[in-house]
């Protein structure tokens, strides 16, 4: 009988189609896919007679079936892989026992190899077409264009493939072996049955948490094949190609590894895998992104799983922390971190592995400066990870420290962002104090530093005898051999009387060893010499005699010395008894291991010490860096702060309070952020009791108010009524602040003003508060007590008008306004209270003052009576002083508080006070006039037509259609009526204003004449606060009429100019921005003197022109040309608060459009010019910051032939090389390059000068950086050849010009100004004021007509009768007041903002 041939498992499966040879099996006949059906039901039924052998016969069909595996139907297929799966299973159960049978013959033996790979075959093909069906099934579902989803037969293979891969385990897992003759396994033979895993590992949704089975049973088949076919070495080149290749079996492998180390114990695999991966060359995986991503995963997630096996191989993977490819380096350096968490932590480690963790912390340090940004960040989130586990010894905290602090200037967001988060680890797990706070370690710090002073002290005398005499004295015996030596030479005769032999020999012995002990080896032989003399043959004077002199000397010292020593040692008599000396050893023991834990403490409060004084460090950095434009960096930032705050950190204070501001952003993570800080900072109090934690939430919120900003009350104003709204802040913080303000609990004045600034803070979000308690707010706020200060009486004026300032809207559009009646207790007491201050120098009355007058017109019906009673009180106060002071005509000279001139004195504060108050009613009656009338006459106009209207019924509405139906249309569409209702209304409103309230009628016309006369005589009046005022309350009264603004305009001005005082020329500043905003026309012919205000000498002054002139340009009200140069020189100016006030208005102006870009050419014209006073530093430092805003392409073009074309105008070479200089800041593109080719002749006879020449090369090199194409680059070269044609051309007729002597050389001008911009010159003639005449004779004429207005002269005591006007007079000619009048468009010139 024949041998049955032998199957041979196929590279591909048409190879079993071809003949192989004698005895090798072939496919008969591949059966048409009709036939299929009963071919298999045949092989069923010979499977359930003969068993797993019916396929050797019957192996074509099932071999045909995956042959049309493509076109056969669903059934089949099914029907095919249960039956396969039946067989396999089927031979599975058999083999044991057939494997075990001794007595197998050879035939059988190949017979069940035979089936077994046939089967196997077919099994393994079948799944693999089953799964590669899914996979392209999966793909076309996922299409988002695909409408058609036709059912396949994926849902019973996802069902199936779990058993079958259990199936194949349970296969692998027999001892196969004798079947191939007790040799190893068939390598095709696993290599087919595990190539089954690889390909379902392929399935991109293998990942999937619904698949967690299939990769289980995956991982367990890989296992059998690795443990009992010895799959090792093909295992590790598949995984590490499929990780190259399919980037979402990195976290499947990183599982499969770890669990064939700890369950099967494969932990060579992990050594394989990693070299195998450590083998790579870094340059190609540089080039191969998706490879690298692939390791870099599993590298990673295998350390978290088993970082005991990585660390033991992480020497072959170091070689990448070297190349180009930053994901595998973060891939090690996480693989390094996690080793450090989970294996070398602690502090029980041995040697070597203390070693190993800091050269691993070493290398992450080295890596926070990695030249990616992704590669910082990475480390700073490892060393996050590690400070959170407590992973970082203490003697690595300072240098982590210090390098996280480095980091937050670095230029990527998302590095600040964790190095902030590492600094915020750093202070959640310190392991020093719950408290930071430098000053506060510092006492202890240097109290102990000085404790381990005095103990080192005391230990040093008793580690001295443990050195033995002997090798003392053979230390010291060169130089007393060389004193010895010196004896025999001619003596001093100081020195012979010196020294004296002592009477008896143990006083010599005593003074010569003491001699010895303080070193004075000389004199201590000497004295020897001489005891040898005097003592001669007394102990321990004893010698051979002249002999050997020197020798003696020698041996009598060294006697006394050892003796004296040894004598020390032995002044207690010796002991027998054992325990004594143990006493002894720990005596000595213990204060040495005091000294250690001294030591110890020390160094502890020194790194404390040192890690607060980083952590302050870190503070100031991160303070700044709220106002980001990253939104993440601003989050952390914030949360970085309340992490501070929670740790004691005196400075956090400061960052709370920064980040205040950011309540009002746009970004609404931002403002989240902010409430939640305020919320964790105040709202969530430690104590227990309700009270407690009201107590602490007012303590805590009264400190931010200490000394802060008006700015910074607003915006804490803005958080509460937020937590007011959402019923966050319980009814007992507001118990207890109606507590404190009515001291029924004991408080300091400053708590007590706390508390009523917190319930006006509350009553923005809820007015009730303050609306039924108003009577005790009166009450107590505005008693007698009130004149001892007035600030707590001014904060309840503030609280109070948060009744008429509600922001909530009225429910009805028309409802009547808020108002108290005038017999109010409330205005009685307001009138009473500043009335009595009146007549009472203080410093705080004027602020009261001014919330008093502001409360009242809010408040009050009929304000305008209630102020003038007030006037008239306090005009009364006065008139009586003056009175008394003429009767009482005082001998001794006038007072230097007093303004007098020979009749009478009168208080300066007086003065003050009533000129503050005038100018504050003036401005409120405007506003009053302005707003609450003016609102509440369009109100009543409202209310009166819709009355009206109610009233007509529809037939004479359809007689008005018809009528004048197209007018009323016409009107009623364009709004005319309204309009015009409006304008009627404000021309009643401003002719009030210019008509009536400074006529002589009016009660204000009575002190006009008295501020014009104070601010006209500075020299009288010269006390500074009086002309502060003075001058603030002439601005206030310009406000009121237009007439009264034209008159005075000069008289402010000049004051503004050439006022000796910051204080006036601050509040005229001010003052005219009001100014310009109501009467823009009569104010624009003055805008340069307003410029001019920003280069004053005062520091003061010029932050507040800078704000003021901020408004005003950025509200269009004035217009902006080339002046706006001296808001650019504030960019350079030595104080940083007036810096920040220049970078916010061009940041500010950047965003109106091309604002900035349309100005820079008049600023470089203006600052470029010599005689500008702006040194070429200081030109440089502004362009640098101002060219940041050019930003668009098209901008930077237009940029560059406005510039070129600037060098014909160019009159100096500093101008050349300014132009230059701002060319070669602006980003250059090649159409740039070409306007620079197309105006090549503007520059070209400029590039002799070596700047000009350089900064054009200055751009041509970051050209050519920014990687151009092949003829822009020729393009540049050609540029480039005739720039240095030019430049080399233009250097050799300079030298021809100094070779001839007959042609001289310009001179170059000096640059006039020094190292900073110059004040105005005090010189300032009266020519700067004169502006060019009218542009029309109309407004001549109208001023020709205008009648003069009668003034209501008052004599004051204090005028000066014999003054000279030209000496005090501070006013202007008539003929330099500027009279142009250049209109300005604005949206409402009647209305006050």
């Amino acid at each position: 009988m024949a041998a049955a041939p032998e199957f041979h498992l196929p590279l591909a499966p048409a190879d079993l189609l071809r003949d192989g040879g004698p005895g090798r099996y072939v496919v008969r006949e591949v059966l048409p896919a009709r036939e299929l059906p009963p071919a298999l039901a045949g092989f069923r039924a010979a499977f359930r007679a003969r068993g797993a052998l019916a396929v050797l016969q019957h192996f074509d069909c099932v071999y045909s079936a995956l042959h049309h595996f493509r076109t056969v139907g669903t059934a089949v297929k099914e029907d095919a892989l249960e039956l396969m799966m039946h067989v396999v299973s089927h031979h599975s159960n058999e083999l044991p026992a057939i494997l075990s049978d001794s007595g197998l013959s050879h035939a059988d033996r190949a017979a069940h190899l035979n089936a077994l790979k046939m089967n196997c075959y077919l099994l393994t093909g079948l799944m693999d077409a089953f799964e590669m069906e899914t996979c392209k099934n999966s793909c076309l579902e996922a299409d988002p264009g695909r409408k058609n989803k036709k059912k396949t037969s994926g849902s019973l293979w996802e069902e199936e493939r779990e058993p079958l891969l259990r199936l194949l385990t349970q296969l692998l897992q027999l001892d196969l072996r004798q079947l191939w003759g007790g040799l190893a396994v068939e390598e095709e033979f696993v290599s087919l049955m595990t190539g089954s895993c690889y390909r379902i590992l392929e399935n991109p949704s293998i990942g999937l948490q619904r698949y967690r089975l299939t990769r289980e049973a995956v991982t367990h088949l890989l296992a059998a094949a690795l443990v009992h076919c010895d799959h090792m070495f093909s295992a590790t080149l598949k995984i590490t190609q499929m990780l190259q290749h399919f980037e979402h079996v990195a976290p499947v492998f990183a599982q499969a590894v770890s669990l064939w180390a700890k369950e099967y114990g494969l932990k060579s695999l992990v050594g394989e895998l990693l070299r195998e991966i450590g083998q790579k060359c870094p340059q190609d995986l540089a080039r191969e992104a998706s490879g690298v991503k692939g390791y870099a995963t599993f590298i990673s997630e295998l350390a978290e799983q088993i970082p005991t096996l990585v660390l033991a191989n992480m020497s072959v993977l170091l070689p990448h922390l070297d190349g180009e490819s930053y994901m595998m380096r973060n891939a090690i350096l996480a693989a390094m971190a996690e080793v450090l968490v989970q294996v070398l932590n602690g502090d029980q480690l041995e040697k070597a592995a203390r070693g190993t963790r800091d050269k691993f912390l070493d290398v992450l340090q080295a890596h926070v400066c990695d030249v990616h940004s992704f590669v910082r960040s990475r480390v700073l989130q490892l060393f996050t990870r590690i400070v959170q586990h407590k992973a970082l010894p203490l003697s690595q905290f300072q240098s982590v420290v210090s390098l996280a602090v480095g980091r937050l200037k670095d230029k990527s967001v998302i590095v600040v962002k964790n190095a902030i988060q590492l600094l915020a680890a750093f202070l959640s797990n310190n392991p020093f104090s719950s408290k930071l706070s430098c000053t506060d370690l510092d006492k202890p710090l240097k109290k102990e530093l000085q404790k381990l002073k005095e103990m080192r002290d005391r230990s040093r005398p008793t580690s001295g005898p443990v050195i033995n005499p002997e090798e003392e004295w053979e230390a010291m015996l060169p130089e007393i051999r060389a004193a010895t030596e010196q004896l025999f030479q001619p003596l001093q005769k100081e020195e012979e009387e010196m020294l004296e032999v002592e009477e008896t020999v143990e006083r010599t012995v005593e003074q010569i060893t003491g001699l010895l002990k303080k070193l004075n080896y000389k004199s201590a032989a000497r004295l020897t010499q001489k005891a040898l003399c005097r003592f001669q043959g007394k102990e321990p004077f004893i010698g051979p005699g002249e002999e050997n002199e020197e020798a003696t000397i020698l041996g009598v010292l060294k006697t006394l010395y050892t003796g004296s020593c040894s004598g020390e040692n032995s002044e207690d008599p010796p002991h027998d008894n054992s325990s004594d000396k143990t006493e002894e050893v720990a005596q000595e023991e213990q204060p040495q291991t005091e000294l250690i834990k001294q030591e110890m403490l020390v160094q502890y409060l020194q790194d404390a010490y040192n890690f607060s004084v980083k952590i302050t460090e870190a503070l100031n950095l991160i303070s700044t860096m709220m106002y980001e434009n990253s939104v993440s960096v601003v989050q952390e930032a914030i949360e970085f702060f309340v992490t501070v705050s929670q740790f004691g950190v005196p400075q956090a204070l400061l960052g709370v309070r920064r980040m205040l501001p950011l309540i009002w952003s746009k970004e609404p993570g931002i403002k989240e952020a902010v409430l939640n800080a305020y919320r964790q900072l105040y709202l969530s109090p430690s104590e227990d009791s309700e009270r407690a934690k009201a107590q602490a939430l007012v303590h805590s919120l009264s400190l931010i108010m200490v000394d802060a900003s008006l700015g910074t009350i607003q915006c804490l104003e803005e958080i509460i009524s937020e937590f007011v709204q959402k019923d966050e802040i319980k009814p007992a913080v507001t118990q207890l602040l109606w507590e404190r303000f009515t001291e029924k609990s004991p408080c300091s004045s400053l708590e007590r003003r706390a508390a009523v600034m917190l319930l006006g803070m509350m009553a923005r979000g809820k007015p009730e508060i303050i609306g039924s308690n108003l009577d005790i707010l009166v009450t107590t706020g505005l008693s007698e007590k009130a004149c001892e200060d007035y600030r707590l009486p001014q904060e309840v004026c503030n609280v109070i008008s948060k009744l008429a300032s509600n922001p909530k809207p009225a429910l009805e559009k028309n409802s009547v306004p808020f108002r108290l009646p005038q017999n109010h207790m409330l205005f009685g007491c307001l009138s009473e209270t500043v009335s009595k201050g009146f007549a009472q120098p203080s410093s705080h009355w004027i602020p009261f003052m001014e919330s008093a007058i502001t409360l009242i017109y809010q408040l009050a019906e009929g304000a305008e009576e209630i102020c003038a009673d007030i006037l008239h009180v306090c005009s009364q106060q006065v008139l009586e002083k003056l009175q008394e002071a003429d009767e009482q005509k005082a001998d001794a000279g006038d007072s230097p508080h007093r303004v007098s001139d020979g009749a009478g004195s009168l208080p300066t504060f007086l003065l003050l006070h009533l000129v503050s108050l005038v100018g504050q009613v003036a401005l409120q009656q405007v506003a009053y006039l302005e707003v609450s009338v003016s609102a509440e006459l369009r109100r009543r106009r409202i209310l009166k037509e819709e009355k009206t209207k109610k009233k007509s019924d529809a037939s004479t509405r359809k007689q008005r259609a018809q009528s004048t139906g197209n007018e009323t249309t016409m009107e009623e569409e364009l709004g005319l009526v309204g309009a015009t209702a409006d304008d009627t209304e404000a021309e009643l409103i401003r002719s009030i204003c210019e008509t009536e309230l400074l006529d002589g009628k009016h009660l204000f016309s009575a002190f006009v004449p008295l501020v014009l006369k104070i601010c006209n005589n500075p020299g009288l009046y010269s006390d500074s606060a009086l002309s502060a005022a003075a001058a603030l309350t002439l601005g206030k009264l310009c406000m009121v009429s237009s007439e009264f603004c034209d008159s005075h305009l000069r008289l402010l001005f000049t004051m503004m100019e050439k006022s000796t005082l910051p204080d006036v020329r601050s509040n005229l500043i001010i003052a005219a921005g009001d100014l310009a905003i109501r009467f823009p026309n009569l104010v624009e012919p003055w805008t340069s003197h307003l410029y001019a205000r920003l280069r004053d000498p005062c520091p003061s002054v010029r932050q507040t022109a800078g704000l003021v002139m901020t408004h005003l340009i950025l509200k269009d009200m004035v217009k902006v040309k080339g002046q706006v140069s001296e808001m650019a020189t504030l960019l350079i100016d030595p104080e940083e608060e007036i810096v920040g006030v220049a970078q916010n208005f061009f940041s500010e102006l950047a965003n109106k459009g091309n604002a900035v870009y349309n100005l820079l050419p008049d600023i470089i014209s203006h600052l470029s010019d010599p005689n500008g006073g702006i040194e070429e530093e200081s030109f440089h430092a502004i362009m640098r910051h101002l060219f940041s805003y050019i930003t668009k392409d098209k901008q930077t073009e237009s940029l560059v032939e406005k510039l070129c074309q600037r060098f014909r105008t160019a009159r100096t070479e500093r101008q050349y090389r300014d132009l230059s200089h701002c060319l070669a800041l602006l980003p250059v593109s090649e159409r740039g390059l070409h306007k620079l080719q197309d105006n090549y002749d503007c520059f070209a006879d400029k590039l002799q000068d070596p700047a000009v020449y350089n900064c054009f090369q200055t751009v041509l090199a970051r050209f050519r950086r920014a990687g151009v194409k092949p003829e822009t680059k020729a393009l540049a070269e050609e540029l480039e050849q005739k720039m240095s044609a030019s430049h080399n051309r233009g250097l050799d007729s300079t030298e021809t010009c100094q070779d001839g002597s007959q042609t001289p050389m310009p001179t170059k001008r000096k640059p006039i100004g020094s190292s900073r911009r110059q004040p105005l010159s005090p010189a300032n003639t009266d020519d700067d004021f004169v502006t060019p005449p009218s542009r029309t004779l109309q407004n001549r004429k109208r001023a020709q007509k205008r009648p003069p207005r009668k003034k209501v002269i008052i004599t004051f005591s204090s005028d000066e009768e014999n003054n000279s006007e030209d000496e005090l007079s501070a006013e202007l000619r008539e003929e330099e007041t500027p009279t142009k009048t250049t209109p300005i468009t604005r949206s409402s010139a009647r209305r006050l903002r």
